[in-house]
């Protein structure tokens, strides 16, 4: 058995090194090796090589068991990509790969951006009314962050492979709630929580939460979930940033110092038109963990104290 395990992983590698030298001979300089001994790829895609209107950097991460069992791990970094035209190409790039299980798919995925990135510089709303496209001038200053891609996300878990499997339709809507705004400088911040199980409920969540005009029309609709795998006492993780550079690493990483489980977080953000600096980190994490008290996914900082000191003296008086 395990050296069938073996020579399974050693196709795939193979297939890797081949599907990687033919998208480089392809590519060229789009094409870019971050850290081969861990395979991570980035290809930067335009919708005109010439002249290009809209760009996207595509950044993958290969597992082992690519492309027999298990999907490149992802991102897209496009700073006017949000809200639904995210939803809707991270599900044409699912159809994709389900249409071609066990195959090398790096080279379709890329194409189907680029058609994507054709039609939305080709549609009125951003040909005749570029100020559309939001990015936001803090996005401006954060540009030379973005010159260099942040895979810190991607590597929380290369076990999330099988959310593109996920096809259970039978699964309710998560009851989503909706915590109260932080307004600073006129940016304002909302949370919103929902519990979740399953990969398939957070897809759910978010595509609930779109159908509000309000939410859907945020400069950004950050989000992180942990859920808690009990039969591989693991937990299946991701975040999103929707354009506000390195704020979803920043929720996740609270949610995990929180030892949440079983919960998504989305922060809504409208930005007001001055920049905040990192206190827009600041307000995004504090929005979220006063929706994760509120619902009673967490202590609060009193309670935390509180319980803490009780401990405290009842350790003392065991001791005496």
């Amino acid at each position: 058995m395990a050296d069938i395990i073996n020579q399974g992983n050693e196709g795939d590698l193979q297939a890797q090194i081949e599907e990687v030298e033919a998208l480089s001979a392809i590519y060229g300089d789009e094409w870019c090796v971050i850290d081969e001994a861990s395979r991570i790829f980035c290809i930067k895609i335009s919708d005109d090589l010439e002249e290009p209107k809209l760009t996207a950097c595509l950044q993958i991460i290969l597992p082992p068991d690519y492309p027999s069992t298990a999907p490149p791990i992802y991102q897209i970094n496009a700073a006017w990509l949000r809200g639904p035209e995210r939803t809707k190409l991270a599900n044409s790039l699912e159809d994709l790969y389900v249409e071609h299980v066990g195959e090398s798919i790096l080279y379709l995925w890329v194409e189907k951006i680029r058609e994507f990135l054709v039609e939305k510089s080709q549609s009125s709303d951003t040909v005749e009314h570029p100020e559309k496209v939001n990015v936001t001038a803090e996005e401006d200053v954060d540009d030379d962050d973005e010159e260099i891609p942040d895979f810190r996300t991607l590597k929380l878990n290369t076990e999330n492979a099988h959310l593109f499997m996920d096809h259970a339709h039978d699964e309710e809507l998560p009851p989503i709630k909706h915590g109260n705004t932080i307004t600073d400088r006129r940016s304002t911040f909302q949370p919103h929580a929902a519990p979740v199980v399953t990969p398939r409920q957070v897809k759910m969540v978010l595509e609930k939460l779109y159908e509000n005009k309000k939410i859907a029309s945020a400069t950004h609709n950050i989000y992180a979930y942990r859920i808690y795998c009990e039969d591989k006492n693991s937990f299946l993780q991701d975040c999103e940033d929707d354009g506000e550079t390195a704020a979803g690493g920043r929720l996740l990483h609270l949610l995990q110092i929180l030892d949440v489980r079983n919960v998504m977080v989305v922060v809504s953000r409208w930005y007001g038109g001055i920049l905040l600096g990192p206190d827009r980190f600041k307000h995004i994490n504090n929005c979220a963990r006063n929706i994760l008290v509120e619902e009673g996914y967490t202590a609060s900082t009193d309670e935390a104290t509180k319980t803490g000191a009780k401990a405290k003296r009842t350790k003392s008086k065991k001791t005496k």
